[in-house]
């Protein structure tokens, strides 16, 4: 499927309290991994799913953000511009992983798009 969601994320306001409620609540393997600011990945069934944070706008709430696969990260963020969207995040690096950016759409839902690096 083109444009599948590839990655959910949640931004917590509480990285542990999260990661005790969602460890409890499903059958997810949590793995804290090495970055900048501390970052749990979801594994389902020995496959990454998704991760969690702490989030990074302070007093923000939590949330879940979806992400869905892009071919051309570069176009795709450019055409949801174009299309109306507020860029939160522009097309940003993960150092060995792939780029990823954020945007909110016209009716203020926020995507993140994901290209991995091949």
């Amino acid at each position: 499927m083109a444009n599948a969601f590839v990655h959910v994320e949640l931004n917590t306001t509480d990285l542990d309290k999260a990661k005790a409620f969602y460890g409890k609540l499903f059958d997810w393997t949590l793995e804290d991994v090495p970055m900048a600011q501390p970052y749990t990945l979801i594994k389902v069934g020995g496959t990454s799913a998704g991760g969690m944070l702490k989030h990074p706008m302070p007093g923000a709430p939590s949330y879940w953000l979806p992400y869905v696969g892009v071919e051309d990260i570069k176009a795709s963020t450019a055409n949801a511009r174009s299309l109306g969207a507020t860029i939160v995040v522009d097309v940003m690096e993960i150092p060995g992983i792939g780029w990823f950016s954020i945007f909110s759409d016209p009716t203020g839902a926020t995507l993140a798009l994901f290209q991995p690096k091949v």
